[in-house]
C-alpha cells in the first residue's frame, strides 16, 4: 500500500519547486493575445485533455473575478470532431487539423503533454507555428521535444506523471489569473466599457 504521508509529501515538495518565471512569462503571451482580439487553444490527451477543458473554462467562464468572458477553447473537448479525425485520418491529427481549421496568426497554443512526447500534440504545434501562433507547453520536468518547440515551456519538477499533473495544475490555475487579472484591469481602461 502507498504511505499516504509519503506521497503528499512529494507532491508538496513539488509544488513548492515550480519556476514562476515561464508561467509568468506564459501569462504574458496569452494576455498579448486575447487584448489583441484572438484567442487561446488548449490541447492534451488523458489527464492532461481534462486540464485543457478545465483551464479554458476557467478563462471562458470566470477563475476569481466577474469580467468579460476571455476567448479559450479546448480542442478535446468535441468527441465528434475527434474521432472524426481520428477515423478519417488518424489520431496523430485530431490536434493539428483542428488548429488548421480554427487558429490564427496572433492566436496561442498551449499544449499539455507531461512527456514532452506526445506525437499529436506535437504536430499541433508545428501547425501552431505555421500559422503564425505562438506556443506555450507544459511538460514534465525532462521537457521533451514540446519544450524545444515552444516560445516558452512550464516544466513540472517531476517526470512522474502524477506528480507532474499536480503541478502543472497549480501553474495553469497561476497562468489563469494573471491572464483573469490583466484582461479584468485592461478591461477597465476601455472607455467602451462606461
Amino acid at each position: 500500500m502507498v504511505d499516504v504521508d509519503i506521497y503528499l509529501e512529494a507532491a508538496r515538495a513539488g509544488l513548492a519547486a515550480i519556476d514562476p518565471g515561464p508561467v509568468r512569462r506564459a501569462a504574458e503571451i496569452c494576455l498579448e493575445c486575447v487584448l489583441g482580439g484572438g484567442k487561446i487553444l488548449f490541447c492534451g490527451n488523458g489527464g492532461s485533455a481534462a486540464d485543457s477543458q478545465h483551464l479554458a473554462g476557467e478563462l471562458i467562464g470566470r477563475f476569481r473575478l466577474e469580467r468579460a468572458g476571455i476567448p479559450a477553447l479546448a480542442l478535446a473537448a468535441d468527441c465528434a470532431v475527434i474521432t472524426a479525425l481520428a477515423n478519417d485520418y488518424s489520431f496523430d491529427s485530431v490536434f493539428a487539423r483542428q488548429v488548421e481549421a480554427l487558429g490564427r496568426a496572433g492566436d496561442v497554443l498551449v499544449a499539455l503533454t507531461t512527456s514532452g512526447g506526445s506525437r499529436n500534440v506535437l504536430l499541433a504545434m508545428e501547425e501552431a507555428r505555421g500559422l503564425g501562433m505562438r506556443v506555450v507547453a507544459f511538460t514534465g520536468a525532462s521537457g521533451g521535444p514540446a519544450a524545444a518547440a515552444a516560445d516558452v515551456a512550464v516544466k513540472a519538477p517531476s517526470d512522474v506523471t502524477s506528480h507532474a499533473q499536480e503541478a502543472l495544475l497549480v501553474a495553469g490555475h497561476a497562468l489563469c489569473a494573471a491572464i483573469e487579472a490583466g484582461f479584468a484591469a485592461a478591461d477597465r481602461r476601455d472607455p467602451r466599457n462606461g
